[in-house]
């Protein structure tokens, strides 16, 4: 992926540990990624509609989202990306810690594009935060 300015990807996670993992795992990037976290979903949509005090961040490229989160799930932000008109096209990777088939079934309804099961592992945790950056900003085309 080629822009003139750092790819934006949008972290929505509320357990500081997972958020100091992804920033750890994204730091030795190749890519310039500019990493936004918000910790609950009120937030979430708020950054997203670039409403105060978020009015002059970026459109992410990517959204990482959990799906426990306080405020308002990962389901009910889901729902709004993938509902509203200057949103909808926006990727969304469900990053949490559920391997259960009915919150896979229902992400994926919602219109994720993409589950992934978080890993226990620290090694294994930056392992699948490279994969996910490969593959949506090397292999992946993205609208612009």
């Amino acid at each position: 992926m080629t822009r003139g300015k750092p790819i934006t990807v949008l972290l929505v996670e509320d357990d500081e540990e997972d958020v100091l993992l992804t920033k750890d795992a994204l730091r030795n990037s190749k890519l310039a990624i500019e990493l936004e976290v918000v910790t609950n979903g009120e937030h979430a949509l708020t950054y997203l509609r670039q409403e105060p005090p978020y009015t002059d961040k970026p459109r992410p490229d990517l959204v990482l989202l959990d799906i426990n989160l306080p405020r308002k799930n990962g389901w009910e932000v889901l729902k709004m990306i993938k509902t509203h008109d200057s949103l909808k096209s926006l990727p969304v990777t469900i990053l949490t810690t559920s391997s259960e088939d009915p919150d896979i079934q229902r992400s994926y309804d919602l219109g994720a594009n993409s589950y992934i099961t978080k890993p226990v592992g620290i090694e294994e945790f930056h392992r699948v935060v490279q994969a996910i950056q490969d593959f949506w900003f090397t292999i992946v085309k993205l609208p612009r």
